[in-house]
């Protein structure tokens, strides 16, 4: 889920993670549009795509409650290392993902 930003609120997959630059690509979120300008015997055209956000303006959803949530790290009894939703203490591998939900429209004056 999106916490900060122009698409807050609003969930989606991550597709892509730079561990360098700490920037992560949600699909369908920080949606950008590239103009390509015409060429001989090409068209112009616009391109759709999704840019990068920070890693710090996106929290993991908790699989209990559906709300955004910390992840912690617990060492089970076999030596591995599992990643737990620090609200409900469920754990955040194998679990399936819903459909991503659209944030609320926002009220205008």
């Amino acid at each position: 889920m999106v916490i900060a930003g122009k698409d807050k609120g609003k969930t989606g997959r991550i597709t892509k993670i730079d561990h360098k630059k700490n920037r992560v690509t949600v699909e369908k979120i920080n949606l950008r549009t590239k103009h390509i300008k015409k060429r001989q015997g090409q068209t112009g055209e616009k391109i759709t795509y999704e840019a990068p956000l920070s890693a710090s303006n996106v929290m993991a959803l908790d699989p209990k409650t559906g709300k955004p949530t910390r992840i912690a790290r617990k060492k089970l009894a076999s030596g591995k290392k599992e990643r737990i939703a620090v609200k409900s203490a469920v754990s955040l591998d194998n679990v399936t993902i819903p459909a991503a939900k659209k944030a609320p429209a926002k009220k205008s004056k």
